[in-house]
Formats: C-alpha cells, structure tokens, sequence
C-alpha cells in the first residue's frame, strides 16, 4: 500500500513540475509587468535680480584719519551711485573691519626679531540689489570712474537671480512628468501592451545653468548665478503598470 501511495505522490509531483516548467517556458519573454520611464522638463529664462558688491580700503598709521579718510570716500561714493540712478533702497554699506598691517622682520642670519607695523587698514563693502539689471550691470562697469577721484575701489563680478523660481520649479515638473508619460505610452504601444496605473514618481536634481555653456550638472545641483541668461532644467522618473 505504502508503495501506492508512494508512487502516486511521485507522479502528482512530476505533474506540477511540467506545468511550472511549461509556464516559466512560455512567459519566458515576457516583462515584470512594469514600465520606468525618465522624463525631462527644460526651459530658457532671464534673471530679474542682480546682486553687485564692491569694497573701499584707507590705510594710515593714525587710526583715526584712517576711519576720516574712509568716511570721505564713503561719501564720495554714494553721490556717485545716487548720480547714477542707484536709490537708497539697493545701497547698502556694510562694517568697517580693521586691521593691523604688520610684517615680519629678521635680523642678517635669518632669525626672526618681531614684526613690524605698518599701518592700520580699514576696509569697507557695499552691496547694491536690484530689479533694475541692465542699471546696475552699466554701473559696475563704470565704478573704475572713482579711481579718478583717488578712491581705491575693488568691485566684484556681479551676481544674478530669478525671483520667480519656485514657480519655475513647478512648470518644469509639470513639463517633465508630462515627457515621461508620452514616453511610457509609446512604449507601451510598441510593445502591444497597455499603459496602467502609476505606481511611483520620482523627482531628480533641480539643475540651472547658464544658456549655451558646457557647465556640468552635479549630482547635488547646479545653480549658476554668473550668467544673466539661464537654462533651468529637471527630470522625473516615472513608474506605470502595463498590462
């Protein structure tokens, strides 16, 4: 009887195995069942805020004259921004730092003595932010103007933002997710297969470069505020069911 039992067991098992294979051998091109897709959501924009900033030295070995001398050229200065259209709502004068200006001293043998003082540095920034681009971009092309008021001037590259960014942000999503789906659906058609739910989205790195430059994306994201004339870009990975 046990050998019955034993062979029955036997066959039922070979049975089930021949179907398992028999399915695994027919289902053997077909997919998991799902389709990920990467979209790309990309748009040229112009920056609607500047931020220029520029420093102002005096040196003396009176403390005192050095900060008179400095609150001249302050002065000088600010008639000339304000000649210039700059309001006082986009100029901003910042602390004076101060300094000692020192240097080493050795005696013929090379051996160090001590240092010597020089004098006291003062310096002082500025910082102008406005709407106005095309104004400011004039202004810190001309501020050279002051070295011929004896006014020792160092400006800085200016810097350019977009004010609307966050709704950017959110047309480029939008554009993106929609890129992925067109994606999916043709792929879902070339396969003869229909487009299901959506199972998960993935936003990427929010990347702005400047327009026609070769800068590279980083994997934390680019955010360029050299260039004027920008390039925002984002991408979305897109899961769908298929059926």
């Amino acid at each position: 009887m046990r050998t019955y039992v034993t062979a029955a067991i036997f066959a039922i098992a070979i049975i089930v195995a021949s179907i398992v294979l028999g399915n695994a051998f027919m289902n053997r091109n077909k997919t998991d069942g799902t389709i990920s897709v990467t979209g790309l959501g990309k748009a040229d924009f112009t920056s609607d805020l500047i931020v220029w900033e520029g420093s102002f030295s005096r040196e003396s070995f009176n403390l005192q004259q050095a900060y008179s001398d400095l609150e001249n050229d302050k002065k000088v200065i600010a008639e000339y921004l304000k000649g210039k259209g700059i309001t006082e709502n986009e100029l901003v004068f910042k602390a004076v730092r101060s300094i000692k200006n020192t240097r080493p001293t050795y005696t013929s043998e090379g051996q160090f003595t001590g240092e010597e003082f020089l004098g006291y540095i003062l310096t002082q920034e500025l910082q102008i932010d406005s709407r106005d681009v095309e104004k400011v971009e004039k202004v810190s092309r001309e501020i050279t103007e002051l070295l011929n008021r004896g006014i020792q001037f160092y400006s800085q590259s200016p810097r350019y933002y977009y004010t609307q960014l966050a709704d950017l942000k959110i047309e480029m999503i939008s554009m993106a997710t929609e890129d992925a789906r067109i994606r999916a659906e043709s792929i879902a058609e070339n396969s003869s297969s229909d487009l299901g739910n959506l199972i998960s989205a993935k936003m990427g790195i929010f990347q702005i470069t400047g327009q026609n430059s070769n800068e590279d994306y980083s994997w934390g994201g680019t955010y360029n505020t050299s260039e004027k004339e920008k390039t925002a870009s984002i991408t979305m990975k897109l899961t769908y069911e298929v059926d």
